[in-house]
């Protein structure tokens, strides 16, 4: 079969081209598509959408909960690798890797993670094993407990502050052998 090939500019639309059936599609071999028909396909098909699905949650740490900007939740959380608060909660939490509270969340309650990064508000008992990030527009009021502590210019901590107890008995070893050694002078 001959196909003539068209000199003139092309005028139709993808919708108005003829199908076209030869024997080598007829045997199972693909021909390409013609380019606006590659497009309009290319178009059409769904997008990876980053975040979704077993192998995001695997490479992004797991199991996570967000809650948006407007959502308010009451109650408790268990087994969440990262809750990401853009909204309202009042929640205690228990096996929880890392907190993040964005600039519009407001979290009340208590928790103990590994990680925290609060741009937002936080109110309640606080418990941080590694790094607690305050931003520039975090707050955090209450019983707070961290390891290491990483504060911006602009970000507020208020209530009862202590450091982790191992950091904590490391610091004051060399502060406990010194003032012995005064008494003994």
């Amino acid at each position: 079969m001959l196909f003539k090939q068209n000199t003139r500019p092309e005028t139709k639309s993808a919708d108005s081209l003829p199908s076209l059936k030869s024997a080598d599609s007829m045997s199972g071999t693909k021909l390409p598509l013609p380019p606006a028909l590659a497009e309009r396909a290319a178009a059409a098909a769904p997008a990876p959408t980053p975040g979704v699905g077993p192998a995001a949650d695997e490479s992004e740490g797991g199991k996570r909960l967000i809650v948006g900007a407007g959502i308010q939740l009451k109650g408790e959380i268990t087994a969440c690798d990262r809750l990401v608060v853009e909204g309202q909660v009042e929640v205690t939490m228990n096996a929880t890797r890392t907190l993040e509270i964005k600039p519009s969340g407001h979290f009340i309650g208590s928790c103990e993670v590994e990680e925290a990064e609060v741009s937002g508000i936080y109110d309640g008992d606080l418990t941080v094993r590694g790094r607690l990030v305050v931003h520039h527009n975090g707050r955090v009021t209450g019983k707070i407990c961290y390891g290491e502590l990483e504060l911006e210019r602009g970000g507020q901590i208020a209530g009862e502050l202590s450091v982790r107890q191992r950091q904590h008995s490391q610091a004051a070893t060399p502060a406990q052998g010194s003032a012995s050694r005064r008494n003994a002078a």
